[in-house]
Formats: C-alpha cells, structure tokens, sequence
C-alpha cells in the first residue's frame, strides 16, 4: 500500500512549542511596604529636624527615627543587590538606575541651590562630592560595585564592621563620594546581601511583633532621656570621631551601640510591616523617585524659613501638621503620575548607549519578536527586582 500522507496541520502539532524566557519573578509586597514606610521615616526625620532645636519630644522622635530608618533602608538595598555581578545586564542596569540619576541630580541640586538659596555663597558643581541627598547613589554605586568581593571572603560582615570602625577612627577620610557614609553604613548593605527570604519569614512570628511594641516604646523613652546631651552628630555616620570631639576608644563603642540599636529597631520595624498588598504597596515601587525630589522641598523650606513664618508651627500643633504635610509629600513623589514625569531622569531608558542593544523603535510582529528576543532572562529578572 502506498504510504499514508501526513496533513501539514498534523505535522505543525507534533512540533514540540520553543521554550520562552522565564516570566519575571511576581514582586512580593513585603518588600514595597516596606520600602514605602521606611521612606516615609526618611522624609519625618529631614521635616522633623527644624522642630528639635525647641522640642524635646520632636527631638526624642527624631533619634528614635535616626537610629534606623536609613540601616533598614540600606539593608533593604543590600538584600535585592545578592544577584548583582559584573555581567553586562547588571552593569547596565547600574548605570541606568544609579550612575545616571548621580549626575543628573548632581547638576540639578547645585542649580536649584543657585536659584533660590538667597544670600549664601552658592556651591559649585562637582562630581566627587554628593550634594545632600545624592550620597545615597553614591554609596549605592560602592556598594554594589564591591558586591563580589563580599560574595566570596570568608566573613563578610565582621570585616564590613572592621571597615566601619576604621572609618570612625580616621580623621583623614575625605568628603569624595561621602565615604565616611559609605564605610559606616556598610555593614547593613553587607547584612542585606547575606540574608535569606526564610531570614524575613521569622518576622512573621506572634511574639517577634509584640516585643517589637515596648522595643520602641524603650527607645523613644531613652531617646528622650538622652535628647539634652545626645550629638544628633552620631546618627548620620558622616564624621569620625575626632570630629565630633570625642576619643579615639569610643569609635568601636559606638560604631557596635548604635548598630545593635539599629538592628534591633529594623527587626522591630520590618515585623509590623504588612506582608499583604496595601493601599500603599504599589507605591512602594517609586521609593527613589520620592527620595531624590523631596530634596528640593525641605532644602526650600529651610531656605525660606517656613518653620518661621508661624509661633505655632514649632508647637504642638505644629509638629502635627508638619508630620501629616511630610507623609503626604512622599506619597504624592512616589505616585504613578510624578514617575511618568520623572522617569527620564531617575531611571532614564539609555539602549542606545550601549553596545548590542536593540534599536531605538521595532514594528509590526517581527520586530516586537527581536525585540523579545533581545531581552536576556536574567535582564528581564532585573527589570522586575524592586530595587530599593
């Protein structure tokens, strides 16, 4: 007999389908609420500061929130830098996502200053010394650079605090890059970069959540006991010791104090975050956009003495509403709409800077195909991490 012909649609269905990249990874909305209300601390420390030179109790708040808003911050960032390697996705990505929003807020720092600071001797531009809030990208940039080397050393996080230490108790650290911030708070990025999503499932624990209430009830009970004599100095991790005029022996006393407070304090924080999607979640995802531009609001605020205008501004009523106007600054900064508007700068689209990029625009079916094809799994999974 002859043989029996086989019908092309049969002949297409026995093809086995091509396997595609892997989706992205679902974001988890632990990690944006978080993000979101750590945020939100960094914006009440910077609106509170005003208010602590005549309220003890804004004064106990603002060290409370200093003792941890920006170590849980920076161990948030470490956490989602574990993928990071000297790959060309992730160095683009770091290019993008760091490098470029450096400089662009550099410039735009230093102009705004220019414009509306009245009376001070302007700053001039310059690339090596953060302006304000810019040291943040500076050490990200560090730090994420150096994230191999943490990867395969023995014990990464005794020489991170070995590091901090040092930098405590050298005067000759220069303000380049801010590195006395980027040793100081390098122990929380290095913590970040060796923890494990079993590591956050212990927060979820009955008790862990309880004790966290009178943890910060203590702190702000001991933060307002020491508010007289304390130097806020200490907080921001931009001075040795020398610096703030003590001896040389305190650097490891209070380089290990204030990180076990910290530690503490983030512990107790991160488990009463909401581990379920909020209202807030999505705006979790916008975090850098409200960092870099509150900056130009409470810059303003100082330079037009706001705190001023009003007797009652540094009152009780005041600090309320000082509180509320900064909680709805950063949620505004981090919406949907400011991002649209903002995006080329924070997280500017640069394919044509590099090589082997896809062109600038693709149509019809072939070209969203190449394009598709053009992203790599692991550039897809960098897209979808939520960087801090």
């Amino acid at each position: 007999m002859p043989p029996t012909a086989t019908s092309p649609a049969r002949s297409v269905a026995s093809v086995p389908p091509q396997p595609g990249p892997p989706a992205p990874k679902a974001r988890d909305p632990f990690f944006d609420n978080a993000k979101y209300l750590a945020i939100v601390l960094v914006v009440l420390g910077h609106a509170w500061e005003p208010l602590t030179h005549t309220s003890r109790a804004a004064m106990a708040l603002y060290l409370t929130v200093y003792t941890f808003h920006m170590p849980a911050f920076v161990l948030i960032s470490g956490y989602f830098s574990r993928g990071f390697d000297l790959s060309p996705p992730k160095l683009k990505r770091l290019i993008t996502s760091v490098l470029v929003p450096y400089l662009l807020f550099q410039l735009a720092y230093v102009e705004f200053q220019h414009l509306f600071e009245k009376g001070a001797e302007p700053d001039p531009f310059t690339l090596l010394e953060p302006w304000y809030l810019n040291w943040f990208l500076a050490a990200l940039f560090v730090w994420r650079l150096t994230t191999p080397i943490w990867k395969i050393i023995r014990w990464p996080v005794p020489v991170a605090f070995a590091i901090a230490v040092m930098a405590a108790m050298t005067r000759e650290v220069g303000s380049e890059f801010d590195l006395m911030r980027v040793m100081q708070f390098l122990p929380f990025f290095v913590i970040g970069l060796r923890l494990e999503a079993r590591h956050f499932e212990l927060l979820r624990r009955r008790w862990v959540r309880i004790a966290a209430v009178p943890l910060f009830v203590c702190a702000a009970a001991v933060a307002y006991g020491l508010a007289p004599r304390l130097d806020s100095g200490w907080f921001y991790r931009n001075s040795s010791v020398q610096g703030l005029h003590e001896p040389l022996w305190t650097a490891p006393v209070m380089v290990a104090a204030l990180s076990l407070c910290a530690a503490a304090l983030t512990v107790g924080f991160l488990a009463w975050v909401p581990r379920r999607r909020t209202w807030f979640t999505v705006l979790g995802t916008g975090t850098m956009y409200g960092f870099l531009l509150h900056g130009f609001v409470i810059k303003l605020s100082r330079w037009r003495e706001w705190y001023d205008l009003y007797s009652w501004i540094r009152g009780p009523l005041g600090e309320v509403l000082v509180s509320v106007l900064a909680v709805a600054l950063i949620t505004v900064l981090c919406t949907a709409p400011v991002r649209r508007v903002f995006r080329c700068v924070v997280e500017p689209r640069m394919d044509w800077a590099f090589r082997g990029s896809p062109p600038p625009a693709a149509t019809g079916a072939a070209g969203s195909a190449s394009a598709a094809r053009s992203t790599s799994p692991a550039e897809a999974a960098e897209r979808a991490r939520p960087d801090a």
